[in-house]
């Protein structure tokens, strides 16, 4: 009987773990779909509420944005995207943080330049604050073409 209730509480357990670790999963999947948006925006508003302060942005060309700088390009359209697709996404939480990688492919209207077209693969790192998940980290690499 003993083993049983044990077995019962530790299955029960698991259960809990992986339905969090679930709905984790999917806040952050929605989260990197709303900073998608935000980035075709520009809205500052909307972009600020889904980093953190300590956010270090990293460019395919070895730039690297603070927080301020990140949302005060977008929001002058001095990196304007058109368009935004994501594809061959994969989200992992350990613990409090989680870890995106998805492709990146866009249009760009940048202020100054010519339209233009962008293919990377990004890296997301993102923390649970408060059952939000913000964003503190992201690094793009270029790739080779769309996937």
């Amino acid at each position: 009987m003993t083993k049983k209730i044990i077995f019962a509480l530790i299955f029960m357990t698991f259960t809990a773990v992986s339905a969090q670790k679930k709905g984790d999963t999917e806040m952050v999947a929605e989260a990197s779909e709303k900073l998608r948006l935000a980035m075709i925006s520009g809205e500052p508003s909307a972009l600020e509420s889904l980093i953190l302060p300590e956010l270090t942005y990293g460019h395919s060309g070895g730039h690297i944005d603070d927080a301020k700088e990140f949302v005060e390009k977008l929001a002058s359209k001095k990196s304007d995207f058109v368009t935004i697709d994501i594809t061959s996404q994969n989200v992992q939480i350990v613990g409090n943080t989680a870890i995106v990688r998805h492709h990146f492919y866009a249009t760009t209207a940048d202020q100054g330049k010519a339209p233009g077209e962008v293919t990377l693969d990004i890296l997301l790192v993102w923390a649970k604050v408060k059952n939000n998940w913000k964003l503190l980290a992201r690094q793009a690499i270029k790739a080779e073409k769309k996937k």
